[in-house]
């Protein structure tokens, strides 16, 4: 853990990111498995697309990391695409999916903004390609004259 201490609106971010993660987390299990089994797919399968992923940035989440916060919209992405599809054709299921999409909004602005602050009360920055490619040349200068 990091001693830098985290501004308000930072941990605001952070809270709005983690009700989002473990309820997304909580739901869909329960969502698939208790409230309404998708039949004709086995466990394993529904397991491995709906629950698994959520899984992947559960260290980095544990551990406060801002870039794992980051990268985990890329898999909230596919809970808004689960959802919103379901909103088209499974009318029954209405307040789980909105549910879905609540929970899955409240991550991706929560991750979002949790990283960039975090990140830059934390002083890290992405680095550029711009300046990747001016410190390659500079390298590759530097070996050639030696």
């Amino acid at each position: 853990m990091n001693t830098i201490a985290k501004k308000p609106i930072t941990k605001r971010f952070q809270l709005l990111a983690l009700i989002g993660y473990f309820g997304l987390l909580i739901l869909m299990p329960l969502w698939l498995f208790v409230l309404a089994p998708r039949e004709g797919y086995s466990i394993a399968f529904v397991f491995a697309v709906y629950v698994l992923p959520l899984l992947l940035p559960l260290k980095g989440i544990l551990q406060d990391k801002p870039y794992t916060y980051a990268w985990a919209n890329f898999i909230v992405m596919f809970y808004f695409i689960h959802g919103f599809t379901l909103l088209w054709i499974s009318p029954d299921e209405l307040l789980l999916v909105l549910l879905e999409i609540a929970l899955a909004t409240s991550m991706f602005i929560g991750c979002t903004y949790y990283a960039r602050h975090r990140g830059q009360e934390l002083g890290l920055k992405i680095r550029k390609l711009k300046e990747d490619l001016a410190d390659e040349k500079a390298a590759h200068e530097h070996s050639q004259d030696q």
